[in-house]
């Protein structure tokens, strides 16, 4: 279950958002907002996980951090939408995971193998806070923004209407 604990506005290159910070008894959430998303149905919403490597040290082992910048200058476009940040680095498994799985990739091992064979869930994320926090914020449906079709079938499971994907094409290709 989360709790609202704050919000502020949040000026990006994106135009201006609105942050809340979600707390859930363990770990912070948080969601930027641009517009009216109260209500609202196919709202554009990227649900994204935190990558320390790519948003921090700005890697170009993976394309997380284009994602992001490509996610929010379309809800600028769109005028509205939602990104929820959800702080499950490699995957759910941890900053260990992901640095003991460099050799296996590479080896051109992809890293959900990579992390199974060294013990690891394959992918470890859930998307319930999401969930939760898009029923909060009264959010009638989404226009997800993404390329995972598990993170499509996990929200649906935990009972979002997503009413349409939005593939986020990077021109990266890191696996």
């Amino acid at each position: 279950m989360i709790i609202r604990l704050a919000e502020g506005s949040l000026d990006t290159r994106f135009g201006s958002f609105t942050q809340i910070l979600y707390y859930d008894g363990q770990k912070e959430t948080i969601a930027i907002v641009m517009g009216q998303v109260a209500g609202q149905e196919d709202v554009l919403c990227r649900v994204h996980s935190h990558c320390i490597s790519a948003h921090v040290f700005n890697s170009i082992e993976c394309d997380c951090r284009e994602q992001m910048e490509m996610s929010q200058r379309l809800i600028q476009q769109a005028g509205r939408g939602v990104v929820i940040w959800l702080d499950q680095q490699g995957k759910n498994n941890g900053h260990l995971a992901l640095l003991l799985s460099r050799k296996l990739k590479d080896q051109g091992v992809s890293q959900s193998e990579a992390y199974t064979r060294l013990g690891y869930s394959a992918d470890a994320r859930s998307y319930i806070r999401a969930a939760e926090i898009l029923r909060e914020l009264q959010v009638k449906s989404i226009r997800l923004m993404t390329n995972n079709s598990a993170k499509i079938d996990d929200l649906r499971q935990d009972g979002l209407v997503i009413s349409g994907i939005q593939p986020l094409e990077t021109g990266i290709n890191h696996s």
